[in-house]
């Protein structure tokens, strides 16, 4: 239902190759109180194509999932932060995997948060729920480094190693 206050749904895009993450992010906004509309891309390269996509109306928020087929989340957020029309999009990077290092490579990249996927649903649904109330309010900043992590579930280290290689690799390119 809408309050006079919202002239139309909240535009969020989900770029995640799992089908159960999917999944329970969509449960995730179900009875947050506020119309949403999810788009979902499975690769990085579809969302590109979507965002990039003159006809298509750009989302208010962005959940960026790293481990992603035929172009990782790295990738698509250095594109992102170096296109002028996509540059002051909301990232917020929502992954299994997660390692401090590299969480800082992403803070400085220009992504907004980081969420650990959270093992329990109840703190997924908070806290995708507190960043679209923060985008929702207007009230959106790039935070200071402590709070750009928003759950962090230390089991899932392990899982980014394969990713470091990309980081390290003299052909990545760092953006301002």
């Amino acid at each position: 239902m809408k309050t006079k206050q919202q002239k139309s749904p909240f535009n969020i895009v989900l770029a995640d190759d799992d089908n159960d993450d999917c999944l329970f992010f969509k449960e995730a906004l179900k009875g947050f109180g506020m119309p949403a509309h999810l788009t979902v891309v499975q690769d990085g390269e579809e969302l590109m194509r979507l965002l990039t996509d003159e006809t298509v109306q750009l989302p208010n928020l962005l959940f960026l999932d790293l481990n992603m087929p035929r172009k990782n989340g790295y990738e698509c957020l250095s594109e992102i932060k170096l296109n002028k029309k996509l540059k002051h999009l909301p990232v917020i990077i929502y992954s299994t995997s997660f390692h401090k290092k590299f969480a800082d490579i992403l803070y400085e990249a220009g992504a907004n948060y980081y969420i650990s996927k959270p093992s329990e649903f109840s703190k997924l649904k908070k806290a995708v729920q507190k960043m679209i109330s923060f985008i929702a309010g207007d009230n959106f900043q790039h935070p200071v480094r402590e709070k750009f992590l928003l759950t962090e579930e230390k089991k899932n280290s392990r899982s980014f190693l394969w990713f470091q290689d990309f980081f390290i690799t003299p052909g990545a390119k760092e953006t301002n």
